[in-house]
């Protein structure tokens, strides 16, 4: 591409077109033509003879023979009703009939501007003409655009090793961008094309097998503040919050959360998230109440040791559940001595941890909302927490939160709560993970 001209890379539209048009009956040059409109020269020229039509020379039109081999010509019985010669036919036919025609072509026809829009004898010159018409070249543009875009590029075997490959990961509940971070180099095409050949239905496995492929609900109008003054909420609201962190913004946030079965009472899931690695722990509680949630952080401080439970969990955010109401029992150990800080996002706020909120679709994909959790067992549980965490994300470049908790995490926190990393192909998110 020339350097002295700047293209803006985009395709002609057709005003380009009309003035493509207009500057050749002008007369001028690829070069003048490509400065103004802001392309390269090599573009003008592949749009003209691309786009290039032609129209009979005066021989043709007059009813004479233009082939270029006319006067050494000898071939008979083209049509099989004469016997004379077909170049001496008085009704052309031969120009049809014959697979030797070739038309006098105008030797200027073989350089730039390659057409006869600015010639200043077109009117009299004999041989075929051929022009650039700007509708028409739209036309012809959205016709080969279309057609360039039907089907899929790709063989039938090709399109059978992919489906082989892609579409086991897909059945086992894994999200697309697990699949493309792990095995993306593999791939022969781009995530946008996985998601049009699922739409075409080429797979085995079809959309509603992708588990974010649904439409959202519509957005709940938000409620008012509740203006009631709570004493659990007294400097640990989310404004509280904001200032701590932005005081120690080396301390690491976690996320804390309840996922609940069925409406009936019973076993739910605490969930616990670190901000900075998206790595979720989960916990099986026998019941939603402040006593569950409390012995949890117990459990966790026992195990993992004043320094490293002080260094985990410096600073929880959470909701306003009724299950959490007691911060006093998480913030202080059973003598009485601090061990973290916990905080509360305003009501009807839960954007304010969505990273959590948005966390807990893995967590559906295995327990569908309203199945009861009354099965699971602390092994289910640590089982599906493990494979939660082995899935690549696209907001951690690809890597899995289990990638990011080695290095951020203290190894007391994987090692004393039996945690391990499942192999990228083996991950499962579907209900049949838990019957294993």
């Amino acid at each position: 591409m020339s350097k002295d001209i700047k293209s803006d890379h985009k395709h002609l539209t057709l005003s380009d077109r009309i003035y493509i048009e207009q500057a050749l009956i002008r007369g001028d040059n690829f070069r003048m033509i490509a400065q103004a409109l802001g392309k390269d020269p090599t573009t003008i020229s592949l749009e003209i003879r691309r786009f290039l039509e032609w129209n009979d020379g005066l021989y043709a039109r007059d009813g004479v023979n233009d082939c270029a081999h006319y006067s050494s010509c000898d071939v008979e019985y083209l049509c099989g009703l004469c016997e004379l010669p077909c170049k001496n036919c008085l009704s052309n036919k031969c120009t049809k009939l014959c697979p030797s025609y070739d038309p006098i072509i105008c030797e200027d026809l073989k350089s730039p501007p390659y057409v006869c829009n600015g010639c200043r004898i077109q009117e009299t010159c004999q041989a075929t003409h051929y022009y650039y018409r700007a509708e028409e070249a739209q036309k012809r543009y959205k016709a080969l655009l279309s057609e360039s875009r039907e089907g899929i590029n790709m063989t039938e075997e090709q399109l059978k090793e992919l489906d082989d490959f892609i579409s086991p990961l897909i059945s086992n509940g894994q999200p697309l961008s697990h699949i493309f971070s792990v095995y993306g180099d593999k791939l022969p095409c781009s995530r946008k094309t996985i998601y049009n050949y699922l739409d075409m239905g080429l797979f085995t496995v079809k959309n509603v097998d992708l588990p974010r492929r649904v439409r959202y609900k519509l957005r709940k109008k938000r409620r008012g503040e509740n203006p009631v003054k709570y004493a659990y909420r007294n400097r640990r609201t989310y404004k509280d919050f904001l200032s701590y962190t932005e005081a120690f913004p080396e301390y690491e946030v976690v996320e804390m959360d309840t996922v609940k079965g069925s409406r009936d009472a019973g076993k739910c899931l605490m969930t616990l998230l670190f901000r900075k690695s998206s790595f979720m722990l989960i916990f099986l509680l026998p019941s939603c109440t402040q006593a569950s949630v409390k012995a949890v952080f117990d459990m966790l401080y026992e195990k993992l040791g004043p320094i490293v439970f002080r260094k985990t969990f410096r600073i929880i955010l959470t909701d306003n559940g009724p299950e959490f109401k007691d911060p006093w029992s998480i913030e202080k150990t059973p003598d009485g001595k601090r061990r973290s800080r916990v905080f509360y996002c305003d009501p009807y706020k839960s954007n304010q941890k969505g990273r959590l909120e948005k966390n807990h679709e893995f967590i559906r994909y295995i327990i569908p909302k309203g199945r009861s959790m009354h099965d699971l067992t602390e092994e289910t549980v640590r089982l599906m927490t493990c494979h939660i965490n082995s899935v690549a994300r696209d907001g951690l470049n690809g890597k899995c939160p289990f990638d990011l908790a080695k290095l951020l995490l203290s190894e007391k926190v994987l090692t004393h709560l039996g945690l391990q990393q499942v192999s990228p192909d083996e991950v499962i998110l579907k209900p049949a993970l838990l019957k294993k």
